[in-house]
Formats: C-alpha cells, structure tokens, sequence
C-alpha cells in the first residue's frame, strides 16, 4: 500500500500495526489521489472544514496543526521559526480509498466501476513488499535549538511560574532538526515502523512535505454520537529482563508524580468535551491504564462523551483542540508559555492526522514520535516534549525527552550508516 500510495502528491495512510484495542474500526486506512483540498489558515479554519464536508459528503484525510491554537485563542499567536511549512488545517477528499481488514480489504473510488477497483487492489498488490531507498546517506549532523543548559533553565523558569500560580503543568518541547537532508520518506517510514510499531502510525504526503509517524496516542475519536479521547501522560522505559520490565510497570502505575500529571490531563480532557456534549455523559471509563509499546511504558486513560443529536462534528474537535496533553493546564495561559519558552513552532508535531467519514465520524492521533520533512528546504525535524511540573526534576525531564526520541534517532542513525531495512 505505502508503495503504491506514495507516488501521488497528496496520500494519507494510517495503520494501527495490528495493535489490539476494542475501538479500533480497520488494521490499516488509506486515502490517495486527492480530487478536492481545503487548505486554511488559523481564523475560519474550521467553519470552512465543516461547508467543505457538506458539500461533499465523502471521506476526507487530512492535518489539524497545532497552531490553529490561534483559532481556537484569538488572542495567541506563532512566531518562533517554522521549518517544515505545513498549513494550519488540510484536508483532501481522496479519489480512492483503501480500508483494510482482518480479513477483507475494502476499496471505494470516485466514479469508477468494480472492474476498475479490482484493477487497482492488483496494482497495489503488484508493488514491491519492501521499500526501496534511492536517497544517498544523510551527511548533515543533528542539530537543536534548545541545548542541554538552555533546556534546564527554561524548565526552572516554567516551574517559577507554576510557583506563583500562573499553572499547573506544562508540556515542554524541544525540536531536532537537519538542513541539507536528502532522504526518502517511505524507507523512513518503513524503518520506524519496523523499530517502533504504534497503533497510530501514519505516513502523509503533502506536496512536497511528508510526515512519517509513529505515534501511540488517539486525540479523538467519533461514533456517531459517541467520542473517546485517550490522553497519554505517564511514561517508563522498557527493558529486556521480564522480572525488571514487570517492576518497571508497577513503578509507573504506583509513580505519584505521573498519576498527577494523568488525573490532570483527564480532568482536562473531560472540561473539554462538556462544552459539546449531552450534560452529565462524560465519564471515565479507565484511568492510569499500562500500555507496553516497543520502546517504552505508557499510563494511558480513557474519557467518554456522548454528543447531542445534529450538533456539528466539528464543534467537538474545536472545543478539545489543541488536545490536553500536548499543552497542560490552563490551556490558555500554558499555550502563551510554551509559546515563550519554545525556539520552534510546532506546526503539524502535537496536532492530529486522521480522517473523516461521509457521515461526520472521524478518528485523529496525536501528531508526536514523528518525523517531519519538508523536500524543497531540504528541512528534517523531530521534537519531544515532556510534562513539567513544580515537583519535576530538569535532568530527568531532559532524559524522558531523550528517551522519547531514540527511535527517531535510531531510523536516522540507519539512514546514516546501514541499507534500509525491508518493510512489513
């Protein structure tokens, strides 16, 4: 599927590497050959989301990037450097779709008979299994625009604000990047899978800026009038010793520090969704669930909501968006922090990718574990963040961040020095 998909200009593939979770809807989604885009600025981004799906009444994939913080806060802005370049909001009704299932693989395209989709499933299938890299090694060293000390202090002066009260946590980020890189987005895609499988893995071609992603964390998710979100806010290394990896878990369940920072997200999350939902019907149906993933623990929660009947799809996206984890709390007045703290604006990194069916569901990640490429600028970047609070040590902030990105470092680390490992 990345194979064939990756030749239009414009693909969305999502796959949840055979993850299991009860709400999972498809092993794997895919939307190429955009027919129609919507692209938008921060202000009537999604006011114009919305008409653009009536009117059409299809599926559409695509990005909400983190900036449209400034649609939802007026009175934000974003002014640090941005590298990569992808629009606030785009979507694209897709002239193909690709559902893949256990056992079936389903195939939707525009105007076209049964005949002509059959012949696209044995193109697709015609298509090498492995992804080939054509890119010459990447040269350019690593760089980032929060060093070791600079990060420390800006973590002491976040948590001399949580002193006088301005919050409560913090998500901080810190962004890695290379300019000069030459690389091809589908072998990067294919290594990290291979390295660090997640549920809400995505590879998006945008033009000429590609988005490969391994992301374990679900921002929203509709069902007709039922939404879920499944905030992310714990997280332990892993380790190869069964006995230590099963003490390591127990050490984050029982982690007071940790189980602050999810009861927080949660309590955020469920402020967030009772502005759209039907009164009294957000719950949480689990709180400070243990998730093993290739490279780390997470503490992962579960909030449920039940939305009034005809209310706008996107009135709930806009109500929890940008979503709790990736800011802290108070949204507001962390997102005005994290914007004078931070070197690099986000963009796509802590936004969603996801799609929307005809009906008005939809299912978005969060944008995190990703790497972010724009082809024109030769521009490679990745960031992680972590949550920072009064008790937070600086050092072990740094670490967790580290930790968060040896993946990424390890898919590039390949690219450097060995041939691309073959795909799933």
């Amino acid at each position: 599927m990345l194979n064939w998909a990756a030749r239009f200009n414009i693909c969305c593939l999502l796959d949840n590497n055979y993850y299991p979770s009860s709400y999972h809807q498809y092993e794997a989604i895919l939307g190429a050959d955009a027919v129609d885009t919507l692209q938008m600025p921060a202000g009537q981004a999604f006011d114009a989301l919305l008409q653009f799906h009536h009117s059409r009444k299809d599926w559409l994939f695509g990005h909400l990037a983190y900036d449209l913080k400034n649609e939802v806060v007026p009175s934000l802005h974003s002014q640090n450097h941005d590298g990569t370049g992808f629009p606030d909001l785009f979507f694209f009704r897709p002239r193909i779709v690709m559902l893949l299932e256990k056992e079936a693989v389903g195939i939707g395209m525009l105007n076209a008979s049964e005949e002509e989709a059959h012949a696209v499933l044995q193109e697709c299938l015609s298509m090498p299994a492995t992804i080939a890299d054509p890119a010459p090694p990447v040269a350019q060293p690593l760089q980032a625009r929060l060093d070791h000390d600079a990060y420390i202090a800006a973590v002491k002066s976040l948590q001399q604000h949580i002193l006088r009260g301005d919050c409560y946590e913090v998500n901080f980020c810190r962004e890695n990047f290379i300019t000069g890189a030459n690389v091809y987005p589908p072998a990067l895609y294919t290594r990290l899978s291979a390295l660090s499988p997640a549920p809400f893995a995505a590879f998006y071609r945008l033009d000429d800026k590609y988005m490969v992603c391994s992301s374990p964390e679900r921002f929203l998710q509709k069902k007709g009038s039922h939404v879920i979100s499944q905030p992310i806010k714990g997280t332990s290394r892993k380790d190869a010793d069964p006995a230590v990896n099963e003490a390591l878990k127990q050490a984050l369940l029982h982690n007071a520090k940790e189980r602050a920072e999810n009861v927080m997200v949660v309590d955020l999350v469920r402020n967030d969704l009772s502005h759209a939902a039907v009164r009294g019907s957000v719950r949480v149906s689990e709180l400070f669930g243990i998730y093993s993933f290739a490279q780390v623990h997470h503490m992962i929660s579960t909030v449920e909501a039940t939305l009034p009947a005809g209310q706008p799809f996107t009135e709930v996206i806009r109500h929890a968006f940008p979503m709790g984890s990736m800011t802290g709390a108070p949204k507001k007045r962390v997102m005005e922090l994290i914007e004078s703290h931070e070197k690099s604006r986000r963009g796509l990194y802590s936004g969603a990718v996801g799609y929307i069916t005809p009906e008005g569901d939809f299912d978005f990640n969060v944008v995190i574990r990703s790497i972010l490429y724009n082809a024109t600028r030769q521009y490679l970047s990745f960031q992680t963040g972590s949550a920072i609070t009064f008790y937070s040590d600086p050092e072990k902030e740094w670490e967790e961040c580290l930790l968060k990105a040896a993946a990424l470092r390890k898919v590039l680390s390949a690219s450097e020095t060995t041939a691309p490992s073959p795909g799933r």
